[in-house]
């Protein structure tokens, strides 16, 4: 196996932590990077060089490609790592790394560039006989056109930003009133947050389900999936839950679903670690887009393949084949992983960036954290709100599930509110127990009820919590707290 002598992570957090893991595990040396606000993080202190960025706000530290650059050429790193989010799927970025004699652990800037427009995408995967969502071919430029296909399709339609992702500009229209007024903001929301005005107009499947396809290429024509991840519970079109494999899958879908990633990588030329994401309604399933990087829920996949995704990320970078074939892949188990943030899923997920001021981590079998907080850590408003992803494995959903419950009863954070409570109530929802879920599964009124009601009683116990600790400093004392609050809570 060929490795790099020193990777450069350009990220910060649990995922840059994760990605030093793999290195450390294969004797590469990590060059970190920090902003004003991350100067003590863990990350910073994990890796075996560390360098300052800028000031706290991204666009002044972890986007700045020169600033990053410059680091690489001090260290005399090889390779760079993006993580994801920041410049992970930037096409400019990962032609400054080629441009600039590094290894850009990822796919090609070209294929980042390609994959990154929704519309060239969306025609690539028609044109080479994947399904795709009915909608317009080409970006919106005439208002007429767009009511026309609006109502060819039928209404509900959703209006969406060619670039970027994350739910961002989305406008879903019930009927033909509304569609100017969200084309226009759709367009502006997407100017603003991309530099890319361009929006698209495609039918919008009520109570789809989320699936996406994990994949990797080699640059030696090798391809294999590692079977797929449900992505279905969400808020504002963000992931808080996800899971592998998906709890409707048959063995004929998957088939169809794989085979169809893989077409995806092909058509694209794919090379390196990425996911082709699908919606599923009615018994069909549309690809929605690629994503050209590691994602968030890697974890599952790993937990039930045993693949270490970002050491096969390396590799193929470092110009080694895949290891293994597509018939030395198999599945086992079942993986959850719930996304622990920093909000207050009482008052609309909103931030709650604040110092935490007690900490316990859950463990026991089957039970992974990957984290970058600790006691004493402080959240700052500069950044996603993530604070760490709690994943559980069991030789079945069911166990997957009791371990979790198990696991976030024995997660304890004061200082900050976080979406624990949220999780630990759809542990225990009898529709999400029977994967009886779609992608806005939260805002239904009898799921958001039930889930309120299980919140405010876990927001009692915790406050309780909190003051039994902050009225006591003796050992004993905290420890009968904590113990007294996992009862209540289990």
């Amino acid at each position: 196996m060929t490795f790099f002598e020193k990777i450069l992570i350009a990220n910060r957090g649990e995922i840059a932590i994760r990605v030093m893991r793999a290195c450390r595990e294969m004797g590469i040396e990590t060059v970190a990077i920090y902003s004003d606000a991350d100067r003590n993080s863990l990350h910073v202190h994990y890796a075996d060089e560390a360098f300052s960025v800028g000031e706290a706000p991204p666009a002044k530290s972890y986007l700045r490609i020169d600033r990053i650059l410059d680091v690489a050429r001090k260290t005399g790193a090889e390779a760079i790592h993006p993580g994801y989010g920041f410049l992970a799927e930037n096409a400019g970025f990962a032609r400054a790394c080629e441009e600039e004699g590094l290894v850009f652990i990822g796919p090609s800037s070209r294929t980042i560039e390609m994959m990154g427009s929704k519309i060239g995408s969306k025609q690539m995967m028609k044109a080479a006989g994947v399904p795709v969502v009915p909608g317009t071919p080409e970006g919106i430029r005439d208002l007429e056109e767009a009511k026309r296909v609006a109502a060819e399709i039928g209404y509900p339609v959703l209006v969406k930003a060619s670039s970027g992702g994350g739910g961002i500009g989305m406008q879903i229209v019930s009927d033909e009133a509304g569609l100017a007024e969200a084309i226009e903001k759709g367009e502006r929301t997407a100017q603003s947050a991309f530099g890319d005005s361009t929006v698209f107009l495609e039918k919008y499947l009520v109570k789809p389900r989320h699936i996406e396809v994990q994949v990797l290429c080699d640059a030696h024509g090798h391809a294999v999936h590692l079977y797929e991840r449900e992505c279905s519970i969400q808020r504002r079109h963000q992931k808080l839950v996800e899971e592998s494999p998906c709890p409707i899958m048959t063995g004929e879908l998957r088939d169809r679903m794989t085979a169809s990633a893989l077409s995806v990588a092909r058509v694209s030329n794919y090379v390196n670690a990425g996911t082709v994401e699908f919606l599923f309604a009615d018994g069909q399933y549309y690809f929605m887009e690629m994503n050209t990087r590691l994602q968030v829920e890697h974890t599952v996949t790993e937990l039930v393949t045993g693949v270490d995704l970002v050491r096969q990320q390396i590799a193929i970078a470092a110009g080694d084949p895949l290891e293994f074939s597509q018939d030395e892949v198999s599945l086992r188990g079942h993986a959850i992983e719930c996304r622990i943030n920093a909000e207050d899923p009482l008052n609309n997920f909103q931030a709650t960036p604040g110092k935490i001021v007690r900490y316990r981590s859950p463990g026991g079998p089957g039970v992974r954290l990957d984290s970058g907080v600790h006691m004493g850590y402080a959240i700052t408003p500069y950044y996603d709100s993530m604070i760490s992803k709690l994943c559980t494995y069991g030789m079945s959903r069911q166990n997957a599930i009791e371990r979790m419950r198990r696991a976030i009863s024995e997660y304890v954070i004061i200082g900050v509110k976080t979406t624990l409570p949220l999780h630990y109530a759809l542990m225990n929802n009898h529709q999400f127990v029977e994967g009886k879920t779609h992608t806005h599964f939260l805002s239904e009124e009898h799921i958001q009820k039930s889930l309120m009601r299980a919140l405010r009683e876990d927001e009692a116990r915790m406050a309780t919590l909190a003051t039994s600790l902050r009225q006591t400093k003796e050992v004993a004392a905290i420890s009968a707290a904590v113990g007294a609050y996992l009862r209540t809570r289990s």
